[in-house]
């Protein structure tokens, strides 16, 4: 049940021009449904790796044997605290659960829409005004997808680049870059907190510290645990999600031209874009030995679900590496499953969706720009570095 396959080092995962990483680890289906990888994970630990669809919901609903306490930020500081609600456990996932629903909820998401399209709008007019050609990471997507979350804390956006860079070496960096970030977003946290306390705001951080539970104020490290995945949430997979997906249409003239054409399409597009190009590895704890479909998995081992293996899954989705744009009961877990499903998936399917929606009714046919290939790599969050756009 050994297999030699990491989502960091195996053929097709590393970085480089033109790559496909979700093609690469859709070979995994061609292999048993659960095997163990010696080294998969950032430090080089060994992940047991659930590669079916059914089973990934199976074990992710488990959370009795299956903790989503990793300490994914806190590590990384030698610290051991939960980023909160992801890696909470019931009940205690349950009660901040709660508490922060109302925040990203789909009516708070419909308040905020003329404000996200608007910054759409803004960032494709100066593209289009100044230029025929553009990076659409560096110039639309990271720009977009930051500022709507800089919003949420009641930030503007004088420091963006800056937020950017850190969001990149955290998620991205080597083990000294990731714990200097590390320490760098914490402190701006509790900075953001402090101030939010003194001068409240209408804005997602006075909210924080200002609520309670269980009759009482959070606790400092409560506030540590939601700022930094709200932070962290913001920077990387929405703008991450836009640059695979216009990569691909950009590919595929006939496509984006039907999406322009008929942009009420582009809602069950982007919902196969999100199956086909998901970018997320989550990763349990087993909290006692158990035998799962075959596999036995002890106390303290590490299992990976990764997002971008089960939703190319033939047993789940017919013609599973084709994307159909027109994909009908697409039951993706790019937002991950059960009690840990992603808190923020409303906005971020709405990001996806305006962007696309504003990138196409403004910007004509659109190809990669000759001379220019764009980079790609995977790992515990699959990403595309560069992607240069001509409509000349």
């Amino acid at each position: 049940m050994v297999k030699d396959f990491s989502l960091f080092t195996s053929p097709g995962m590393e970085r480089m021009p033109n790559g496909d990483p979700h093609a690469a680890v859709a070979c995994l289906h061609n292999g048993p449904r659960i095997f163990y990888s010696p080294c998969n994970t950032r430090d080089g630990r060994g992940t047991w790796v659930i590669v079916r669809a059914q089973d990934q919901r199976k074990l992710l609903q488990d959370t009795g044997t299956f903790s989503s306490h990793r300490s994914l930020f806190a590590s990384a500081l030698g610290e051991n605290w939960p980023l909160i609600p992801l890696e909470l456990d019931p009940p205690a996932h349950s009660v901040f659960r709660s508490l922060l629903n109302p925040l990203l909820s789909p009516r708070r998401i419909m308040e905020l829409e003329p404000a996200v399209r608007d910054r759409a709008i803004a960032l494709i007019s100066k593209i289009s005004a100044s230029s025929t050609s553009c990076d659409i990471l560096t110039d639309f997507a990271f720009p977009f997808a930051v500022s709507i979350f800089l919003r949420l804390l009641g930030l503007s956006d004088e420091r963006l680049n800056t937020f950017v860079g850190w969001g990149k070496d955290l998620l991205h960096g080597d083990g000294i870059r990731r714990t200097a970030a590390a320490r760098t977003i914490l402190a701006f946290i509790d900075e953001l907190a402090a101030m939010r306390r003194k001068e409240p705001a209408d804005d997602f951080m006075t909210f924080v510290v200002q609520a309670k539970v269980d009759g009482r104020l959070l606790r400092d490290q409560e506030i540590h645990g939601i700022g930094v995945l709200l932070f962290v949430a913001g920077l990387d997979t929405v703008a991450t999600a836009i640059g695979f997906d216009l990569a691909y249409l950009a590919r595929n003239p006939t496509e984006q031209e039907l999406l322009r054409s008929k942009p009420d399409r582009i809602v069950l597009a982007a919902e196969e874009l999100l199956r086909a190009y998901s970018t997320v590895q989550m990763i349990r704890v087993a909290t006692k030995d158990i035998n799962f479909e075959g596999a036995p998995i002890r106390k303290g081992d590490y299992i990976s679900c990764a997002t971008m293996i089960a939703n190319r899954d033939p047993v789940e989705f017919e013609n599973p590496n084709t994307i159909d744009l027109a994909r009908e009961d697409n039951r993706h877990t790019a937002f991950a499953y059960g009690p840990h499903r992603c808190l923020g998936s409303h906005l971020a399917r709405r990001e996806i969706v305006i962007g696309l929606e504003e990138w196409l009714s403004r910007i004509p046919d659109f190809r990669i720009k000759d001379g220019t290939a764009p980079i790609t790599y995977g790992g515990h969050v699959f990403g595309i570095e560069n992607l240069i756009l001509d409509w000349s």
